[in-house]
């Protein structure tokens, strides 16, 4: 074929829509492996003589592309696509225009490409980026329903589960992973990876399997070992950065991840980690979802017991702890682990030298297997652990407390299709006392939970609480008390509370009671009610960001010289913000919203800040309106905001009212758009 190519057309806007990639926009190729795509090439004279025109395509990932290690292709056009492998044919053939189909191998690697034509000379066709395939049946992520790849692969926005286990709060997120230079940014997470900069050729090559690319990002987004995204931080102030209440979305966090030449973003906790391994994984093709694990434990000596310490800050369990799960086959394990893995991308403890965790298989945890790749018995761990509780005594004495706690309850994440929450906890544990559970428990050599019997002591105490706890309201507190026994008890009742955050880190003190003498009449089912007040002149001050407070109450026999313990943590309901779209929402029309808090404090607000942002709905950006004068207690915080859709569809707009007393407050607005 003596032809000159005059130009190749990459027909990004055909194959971008038809390969789910054109929310990326159209103004180049994105495309999904084991998938075909159309270019096509005009000819300087003459049309294509199949049989005649002989030539090879080549497509290469890399700095050193090679075809022994799969990031490098040659290949001739045939009579028709093999999708099995790298392969091309002509479409069509029409004067001097030339069509190609062109599939990449369904194991390909992702990551940028250059296409060239081979005929004596290279000629550069340009560049695509290529990406994983949920739709292939032969990729390894693929998922089998339309329903299932628009949740966990296009939807740009989601809920993420906060709070207690007794109170679930939903905060809204903008995933953001179409949006404009986050693809870019996730790409370059992958190049400044260690891996990749000490050998470029292997990386890229293990770039073809979503384990090997879930387990470098678990490593990336945290910066504990490299150039990664993320700076966590749980204590402390955060005027070197910005608190990790602030966030509201990926989108920020990985533009000025990108934009400041890889410098780690100050500041994340867990379920910012989280929502941000799911931007990437979703941006890459990796279906994705976030997790949230109620009363998440931490095993750091792996025995599988979680020790604490009632008057030390010893290592408590977290009220809660967020990781990500992605859908993939894992032909590196037996038969019947594919599906949903959990990898966890918090800095917690190293695995292989390496600040990350995962991805093991869901099942592998439900199973007890925890000799399965990777860092099984950590995950496990976090949902079956064992709690004891010692008290330590003024004379460096402890002593253990009778009473038992649960890990690992309410496991969730933000249903498929709705935004209503789904409890996965039995896709991760059979059912307490079931066969199968003891079975789990053998298998992962946890005796601790196989031989505990817990005697039931003759006293009994448990906490309440009242339906409606609002922060800037005064509320009480329960402790019941049960003799059981036979005989009257004299005890003692030390009754607390303090604010906490949600990883379990106590702060000051906002509420106590010490009955010295508490009598207890003997008599099954006789409950005594004990009181705490909790103001808000006295809590309102010590509350950290997470608005939770940690009730303990602690009861002494005297007679037998045994302490019982019962503790809950409660969640403090921040107000309701209202927002209302005003106009008729359609693409490229100005849209505002009205957005309305009432101040529930019973002192005025000041540095009152509204910030809204949604994907395809304020242009990937973030809306700042500040609100000038104080809100006086009971009066209206009101501003209205103005954003242009860019996408038809169902979106969310989020909105963040931050204010000095009130802190963060987020809300978020369903809003369809039409075309």
């Amino acid at each position: 074929m003596d032809r000159v190519i005059f130009l190749c057309n990459l027909e990004c806007e055909l194959n971008n829509t038809d390969h789910h990639t054109d929310l990326n926009g159209v103004d180049r190729l994105i495309v999904r492996r084991g998938q075909p795509f159309i270019i096509t090439l005009h000819l300087n004279s003459g049309g294509y003589q199949p049989g005649v025109d002989d030539f090879r395509l080549l497509a290469e990932t890399g700095p050193y592309s090679s075809e022994k290690m799969g990031t490098k292709a040659i290949f001739s056009p045939d009579d028709s696509i093999d999708d099995t492998r790298w392969s091309a044919s002509v479409s069509c053939s029409e004067g001097d225009y030339v069509s190609l189909s062109i599939c990449s191998s369904p194991d390909a690697s992702i990551g940028r490409y250059s296409l060239s034509l081979e005929q004596g000379d290279t000629v550069s066709l340009g560049e695509f980026v290529l990406l994983f395939n949920p739709w292939c049946p032969r990729d390894a992520v693929y998922m089998d329903t339309e329903e299932e790849r628009a949740e966990y692969v296009l939807t740009q926005d989601g809920i993420i589960y906060r709070g207690d286990h007794k109170y679930l709060q939903g905060t809204p997120w903008n995933f953001g992973q179409f949006e404009e230079g986050i693809l870019d940014a996730c790409l370059r997470i992958l190049d400044e990876n260690p891996k990749y900069l000490r050998n470029a050729q292997d990386d890229c090559s293990g770039r073809r399997n979503p384990v090997y690319v879930s387990r470098v990002l678990s490593a990336m987004i945290n910066c504990n070992d490299d150039k990664g995204v993320l700076w966590g931080k749980w204590s402390g102030d955060y005027k070197d950065g910005i608190s990790p209440m602030y966030w509201r979305g990926s989108v920020e966090i990985l533009r000025n991840w990108d934009t400041s030449s890889c410098t780690p973003v100050r500041y994340g906790q867990c379920w910012v980690f989280a929502a941000v391994a799911c931007s990437v994984s979703r941006a890459l093709g990796i279906p994705c979802r976030v997790i949230t694990n109620y009363l998440s434990a931490h095993d750091t000596n792996s025995n599988l017991v979680i020790e604490r310490y009632i008057d030390e800050n010893g290592k408590l369990v977290k009220n809660y702890h967020c990781w990500v799960e992605g859908w993939m086959r894992r032909p590196d394990l037996l038969d019947g682990y594919d599906g949903w893995q959990a990898s966890d991308p918090t800095p917690q403890e190293k695995s292989e030298g390496v600040y990350c965790c995962g991805p093991v298989p869901v099942k592998a945890i439900k199973e007890g297997q925890i000799v399965f790749k990777y860092d099984a018995p950590f995950v496990f761990t976090e949902v079956n652990a064992d709690v004891v509780t010692y008290l330590q005594h003024k004379d460096g004495s402890v002593q253990k407390f009778l009473g038992t706690s649960q890990v690992g309850l309410c496991i969730s994440t933000k249903s498929k299709g709705t935004d209503k929450r789904e409890d996965i906890t039995h896709l991760y544990k059979y059912p307490e006392g079931s066969k199968e559970e003891r079975e789990a428990f053998e298998r992962a050599g946890h005796q601790n939970k196989l031989l505990q019997q817990q005697l039931q002591p003759g006293l009994h105490i448990k906490i309440k609480v009242s339906p409606e706890m609002k922060k800037g309201c005064d509320f009480d507190v329960f402790a019941y008390v049960t003799n059981n026994t036979n005989a009257a008890k004299m005890c003692r009742l030390m009754f607390c509370s303090r604010a906490t955050s949600y990883d379990g880190i106590l702060g000051d003190d906002c509420g106590f009671k010490d009955l010295l003498n508490l009598k207890l009449a003997p008599g099954e089912g006789l409950e005594k009610q004990v009181p705490l007040k909790l103001n808000y002149c006295k809590y309102g001050s010590t509350l950290t960001k997470d608005n939770l407070i940690r009730l303990t109450a602690i009861l002494f026999d005297y007679s037998t010289k045994e302490a019982i313990l019962a503790m809950r943590t409660i969640v403090l309901e921040n107000p309701e913000i209202k927002i209302k779209v005003l106009g008729e929402p359609k693409v490229n029309r100005k849209l505002a919203a009205e957005i309305t808090v009432k101040n529930p404090l019973p002192e005025p607000l000041s540095s009152c800040c509204v910030f809204v942002e949604g994907a395809n709905l304020t242009g990937g950006r973030t809306i700042t309106e500040t609100i000038g004068s104080s809100v006086a207690p009971g009066a209206d915080a009101k501003v209205k905001v103005y954003f242009t859709p860019s996408h038809s569809g169902l979106r969310k707009l989020l909105v963040d009212f931050h204010s000095d007393n009130l802190g963060h407050v987020k809300g978020y607005r369903n809003v369809i758009i039409g075309k």
